[in-house]
């Protein structure tokens, strides 16, 4: 993936300190790179003194660290923190097995990711027999346009609400076959509607194709996608569709399951 050059302005608006403090995590664990003072200073919009302040209280609470060389990096309580947060999560224990059987009817990687505004974020994988490098990582996030996960989870809404979840939204040329624009995502979703899963065809990493649907539990405000993905080269006339029967399977029993785990208690 193509490194970002502009990050995210980290003012915090009117989100007070805490938002404020939470935006510099973020804005330092997704750069390419560890950030300086004056890196963070140009983008985050806060005075120095002030981002001076929530920096060492960052550093302070392991939430941040500082490198050899005086940048920020990540902390290792974040690591720590999404490891607890990812083994607690009940939506991916329930689905764990169904990603197994359909992995073992595949013999190919298997994705579950959950739809978070304009992007999806890896919830688990499960690993091709013979192994290929994506871009695909647990906790990683991906825009939702160009991923097989993220178009299936976005047709599961009205055209309405994907064009507010887009709106600002840049579309970065990843391949030649990315979309451009939200009208010709859109058309690609209606013909998802239609046939019930999607394809990615190259669109968000060169020689890497997949199939995916959606999974969408509304009492539990889960929107997500499933995916088996492959190398282009091993893929042949037919085998996409030819994954999308047991991939709807699994898909159905994940829904079924958390409906019922994560249903009502008493």
């Amino acid at each position: 993936m193509a490194e970002r050059e502009e990050h995210k302005a980290v003012s915090g608006g009117d989100t007070g300190t805490l938002g404020k403090a939470m935006a510099l995590v973020e804005l330092i664990a997704e750069a390419p790179r560890s950030l300086r003072f004056t890196d963070i200073l140009k983008t985050s919009g806060q005075p120095r003194g002030t981002l001076h302040r929530q920096l060492k209280h960052l550093v302070e609470e392991g939430l941040i660290e500082t490198d050899g060389d005086g940048g920020y990096v990540p902390g290792l309580r974040l690591l720590r923190l999404a490891s607890r947060s990812w083994s607690r999560n009940e939506f991916r224990q329930l689905a764990a097995a169904h990603l197994q059987v359909l992995h073992e009817a595949t013999g190919e990687t298997v994705h579950l990711a959950l739809l978070r505004g304009a992007e999806v974020i890896y919830l688990d994988k499960v690993e091709a027999r013979q192994a290929v490098r994506m871009h695909s990582l647990i906790g990683n996030a991906s825009p939702a346009y160009c991923t097989g996960v993220g178009k299936a989870a976005l047709s599961a809404l009205e055209d309405a609400e994907i064009r507010a979840r887009l709106e600002g939204i840049r579309f970065e040329r990843f391949t030649d076959s990315t979309h451009e624009n939200v009208a010709s995502l859109l058309a690609d979703i209606h013909d998802i509607r239609k046939r019930g899963f999607a394809y990615d065809l190259e669109e968000h990493q060169p020689g890497i194709r997949c199939v995916a649907t959606s999974i969408h539990v509304a009492e539990q405000n889960i929107l997500a996608g499933v995916s088996v993905t492959a190398p282009a080269y091993r893929i042949g006339d037919g085998v996409l569709d030819s994954w999308s029967g047991p991939l709807l399977v699994a898909a159905d029993a994940i829904a079924r399951d958390v409906h019922i785990g994560l249903g009502p208690r008493q």
